[in-house]
C-alpha cells in the first residue's frame, strides 16, 4: 500500500508525521512524495486557531480532489475537536483523535504485508510547504530531525484549547530520547529539536524536577549530535541556572519563549503565570549569558477586555524587547475554553488590524537582528536546493540564510561569510 502523509501546525505534529513515516515503513507499506500516487494519504491537523482549523479542512478537501480514490484519514487536534465534520469531509475514511493517534497504522492497515527491508534513519523527510501544510518525500540524509519527548500540559491559559486536546503532561522516557538521538546521529543527521506541548515539563511526571535541564545534558553529554535545539519553552518553566547549559556550543542559541501580550492585566485574564517585569528580567539574563541569543516569541491580539490602551501597551513592550523574530495571531475564540466566554470580545476587524501592526513592528525587528550579523563568519547547516538553484540553510541562532553553488551542500555544516540581509533571509557564501 502506498502512502501519502502530510502535517500542518506545531513542530510536534512534524515529529508525530515522521514516527508515522517509519512505522508504515517497518510494516511494509510505501511512503510516497505525492499524494495522487497513495492509496491512503493521512493529514495530522491542527486545531490552535480557526484559522488551523479552516487549514485542514481545506488540505483534507485537496487531497480528495488530487486523488478521488485515496482513502484519507484526518487524524490529530481537529480530528479531536471536530470528528463529525471531520468525517462528513469528502474522502475520509477515519478519523483519528489523539487519543487513539498512536494507533494509526493499526486503524488504516490492521492487516500487516509480509516483512520488507525497514526504512532506514538515514532515510528522512524533507518538509515541503504547500497548501499551508508540510508534506513529506524521502531525501538522502536527515538535516534537522524534530524529537517528541512530551506530550499534554497541565497550565490553565484560558485562550488555549490545546489542553483539551492533548491531555495532562507526560513524558517520554529519557534513556528512550538518548537512544533515539544517537541513532539519528548514525544515520547522519546533524541537529534534533525536541519538542512537546509544554517542553518545560519534561520529567515532572517521571519525577525529574528539572527534568529538562537533565535531559539536556545528558544528550549533551552521551550522544555526538552536532546541534541540539529546543522548540517552544513557557517563561515560568525556566531560570537563570537554566542558561549555564549554553555553556556548551552544541546547544543552539535560539529561545523561543511565549509571551502572548505585554500588558499585565491582559496577561491575568489569559491565565498565563508571569509578568511582563518577570518575563522582561529572564530575556535580559538569558541574553547577558548567551551571546548572539536568538530569542523569539509568539503575541496574541485582540484578547477579551484588550482596549486600544492595552493593546498600546502591549505594543510597546513588544518594541522595547527587540525580538528576533515574532509569531503574530488575532486572537481566536476556541470551543470550550474560558476566554471563548469572557466579556468584551473584540471585533475581528480590530483584531485584524492590531495583528498587521505587530508584524509590522516583528518584521522591522527581525531585520534588523539580521543585520548585526552581516560582515560575520558563521556554521550554517545547509538544508535543500530550492528551485531557483540556491542552497538554504540555518544558523544555530535561526537565520536562514541562501548561496548560490554548483557544490552539493546538503546535511553539511559550513562556514560561511554573511555578505548582505535582505527581509527574510541572509545572503551567504560558504567558505569552509
Amino acid at each position: 500500500m502506498n502512502v501519502y502523509l502530510q502535517s500542518l501546525g506545531c513542530r510536534l505534529n512534524q515529529s508525530e508525521l515522521e514516527s508515522l513515516a517509519h512505522q508504515f515503513a517497518a510494516v511494509g507499506h510505501k511512503v510516497v512524495g505525492d499524494p495522487t500516487q497513495a492509496d491512503v494519504c493521512i493529514l495530522n491537523t491542527c486545531a490552535v486557531t480557526a484559522t488551523a482549523e479552516r487549514k485542514s479542512r481545506h488540505r483534507a478537501k485537496a487531497l480528495a480532489r488530487a486523488n478521488p480514490e485515496a482513502r484519507i484519514a484526518v487524524v490529530g487536534c481537529y480530528a479531536t475537536l471536530a470528528p463529525q465534520r471531520c468525517a462528513d469531509l469528502p474522502g475520509v475514511a477515519w478519523v483519528v483523535p489523539n487519543a487513539e493517534k498512536g494507533r494509526t497504522v493499526e486503524i488504516v492497515a490492521p492487516s500487516p504485508l509480509p516483512p520488507c527491508a525497514p526504512l532506514p534513519l538515514s532515510q528522512s523527510w524533507e518538509r515541503g510547504r504547500g497548501d499551508g501544510g508540510v508534506g513529506v518525500r524521502v531525501t538522502p540524509l536527515r538535516t534537522r530531525a524534530f524529537v517528541k519527548v512530551q506530550d499534554g500540559c497541565d497550565n490553565h491559559c484560558t485562550y488555549c484549547v490545546t489542553r483539551l486536546l492533548r491531555g495532562p503532561a507526560r513524558s517520554r522516557p529519557m534513556a528512550d530520547v538518548v537512544a533515539k538521538v544517537q541513532a539519528l546521529v548514525e544515520a547522519g543527521c546533524q541537529e534534533a529539536v525536541l519538542t512537546g506541548v509544554n517542553l518545560g515539563a519534561y520529567g515532572r511526571d517521571l519525577g525529574l524536577p528539572n527534568g529538562l535541564y537533565a535531559l539536556v545534558e545528558t544528550l549533551l553529554a552521551h550522544t555526538d549530535l552536532p546541534r541540539l535545539r529546543l522548540s517552544s519553552l513557557e517563561p515560568w518553566d525556566l531560570d537563570e541556572a537554566f542558561f549555564r547549559l549554553w555553556e556548551t556550543p552544541r546547544l543552539c542559541r535560539q529561545l523561543h519563549l511565549p509571551l502572548q501580550a505585554g500588558c499585565d492585566e491582559t496577561l491575568h485574564r489569559m491565565g498565563r503565570r508571569i509578568t511582563t517585569a518577570e518575563f522582561a528580567r529572564l530575556v535580559e539574563a538569558a541574553r547577558a549569558t548567551i551571546p548572539d541569543l536568538a530569542v523569539t516569541t509568539d503575541v496574541i491580539v485582540g484578547f477579551p477586555g484588550e482596549d486600544e490602551a492595552a493593546f498600546r501597551t502591549s505594543y510597546d513592550l513588544v518594541a522595547a524587547m527587540e525580538f528576533a523574530r515574532l509569531h503574530v495571531f488575532p486572537y481566536s475564540p476556541r470551543p470550550g475554553t474560558a476566554a471563548a466566554r469572557l466579556p468584551n470580545q473584540v471585533v475581528r476587524e480590530v483584531r485584524n488590524a492590531r495583528a498587521r501592526a505587530v508584524r509590522e513592528l516583528g518584521a522591522e525587528q527581525a531585520l534588523r537582528f539580521r543585520r548585526r550579523f552581516v560582515g560575520r563568519e558563521m556554521a550554517v547547516l545547509w538544508e535543500q536546493r530550492q528551485r531557483d538553484g540556491l542552497w538554504t540553510g540555518l544558523t544555530d541562532n535561526y537565520l536562514r540564510v541562501i548561496t548560490r553553488t554548483e557544490g552539493n551542500l546538503h546535511n553539511t555544516l559550513t562556514a560561511t561569510r554573511l555578505l548582505t540581509a535582505h527581509n527574510g533571509y541572509l545572503v551567504g557564501e560558504a567558505i569552509g
